[in-house]
């Protein structure tokens, strides 16, 4: 999901997710203050509700502008039989820390 998605979607929905971690953010009361009156433009959504989207939206765009650096080696071929070659960039490093860190929880 995009960060732009997430008026759209909050207009639409009001279900409510199960979360299994809690997680401590200090925000200034400026930043408090935004998610309040987000919070307040949605009834069906709780402060929370706007920093768990909000995170999720953001790492999501955060993901798709990771830049592709191709590699020395390729990998695979393409359906036009095109050669595609390894990323060398940040994307195969981020997910193996994330599936460290998911892996680390269990």
């Amino acid at each position: 999901m995009r960060v732009k998605d997430l008026l759209n979607q909050w207009e639409r929905s009001s279900e409510k997710e199960v979360r299994d971690q809690e997680f401590v953010v200090k925000l200034t009361r400026h930043e408090k203050a935004k998610i309040a009156a987000l919070a307040d433009m949605f009834p069906g959504k709780n402060d929370t509700d706007i920093v768990l989207d909000l995170i999720r939206a953001a790492l999501n765009e955060l993901e798709a502008t990771m830049p592709y650096v191709p590699g020395p080696r390729v990998v695979t071929e393409d359906e036009e039989g095109d050669p595609v070659y390894e990323d060398i960039g940040p994307m195969p490093r981020y997910r193996e820390l994330t599936r460290k860190h998911l892996e680390g929880e269990t």
